[in-house]
């Protein structure tokens, strides 16, 4: 999964639970980005690359997201 489309399954996952979700591209360095999703957030690095397995386990723990959610 790429960040783009981790990015567009967290915005479903939120709306589903009447949360609001943002991605901001200046609060991050280079490629990466901050991710809000209701009342927490992440980093998202270049949202055209792969994001690896282990990367993916921390970003949805950081948003409280359950793998099996998403």
């Amino acid at each position: 999964m790429t960040g783009r489309q981790f990015i567009a399954r967290v915005r479903r996952w939120a709306r589903v639970r009447d949360l609001e979700v943002r991605f901001v591209a200046s609060e991050g360095s280079g490629s990466h980005g901050t991710l809000y999703a209701g009342g927490r957030r992440t980093t998202v690095k270049d949202r055209k690359k792969e994001i690896g397995r282990g990367l993916l386990g921390k970003m949805l723990a950081d948003l409280g997201i359950e793998p099996d959610e998403l």
